[in-house]
């Protein structure tokens, strides 16, 4: 990864500093604000190594805070292509076993990229940090294959599986300018209330039937 060399990284490299002067946990953008549609640079040494450690912690900390299981750069107003992710699954064993739910470590993911394996799909009322105080039925590949590198450079080439692969499409896609609500069933739109109140089963099933859309 070569070393910042030109105004365009410097200014990335700038606003980071910027943001990280602030301590604590970072302002997480909301839906409408243009840097979460516009996709991202990929990362190629925009930030000096130190810079980068103290991003990813930020990163790392604001996704605590939300709290949240994935955080996209974007959504902190950085177009670069890094995300975060970690889950510790606190949920009750019936919900983890339908969704596929396995807690996961603490994961930087630099130039991710993933394509399905296999065609199985599986759908989930899915929320975003970007987008308070709403979920909505995504429909997604079960699994899918991530190719990335981590914050020092090196390479990860694995296959993920139910709600992890999940959390590593709903990261990746912010990097590409994606929201959930571009992929999701739109008439499953809830808000937390109604979801935690009406539709907080293991399945979307039960929605799908009441507000008349199909799973997969």
């Amino acid at each position: 990864m070569a070393p910042p060399s030109d105004r365009a990284p410097l200014a990335l490299a700038e606003r980071v500093e910027e943001l990280l002067a602030a301590g604590g946990p970072l302002p997480i953008v909301a839906a409408g604000d243009p840097v979460l549609r516009r996709g991202t640079e990929r990362y190629d040494g925009q930030l000096a190594p130190a810079l980068l450690a103290r991003f990813v912690e930020a990163l790392r900390v604001t996704m605590h805070a939300a709290p949240g299981v994935g955080l996209a750069a974007p959504q902190v107003g950085v177009p670069l292509r890094i995300a975060v992710i970690e889950d510790p699954a606190p949920v009750p064993p019936e919900v983890a076993l339908a969704r596929g739910r396995t807690p996961q470590p603490f994961r930087v993911l630099v130039n991710p990229s993933y394509e399905p394996v296999g065609t199985a799909r599986a759908a989930f009322f899915e929320g975003c940090l970007s987008v308070p105080g709403w979920q909505a039925v995504v429909a997604r590949p079960a699994e899918v294959r991530l190719r990335a590198e981590d914050e020092h450079g090196r390479p990860l080439d694995e296959v993920f599986a139910g709600w992890p692969a999940r959390i590593v499409q709903h990261e990746t896609d912010h990097l590409d300018g994606l929201l959930y609500l571009d992929r999701a069933e739109l008439r499953s739109l809830s808000s937390n209330e109604t979801a935690a109140g009406r539709w907080a089963q293991p399945t979307p099933e039960r929605a799908a039937e009441q507000l008349g859309f199909e799973l997969p």
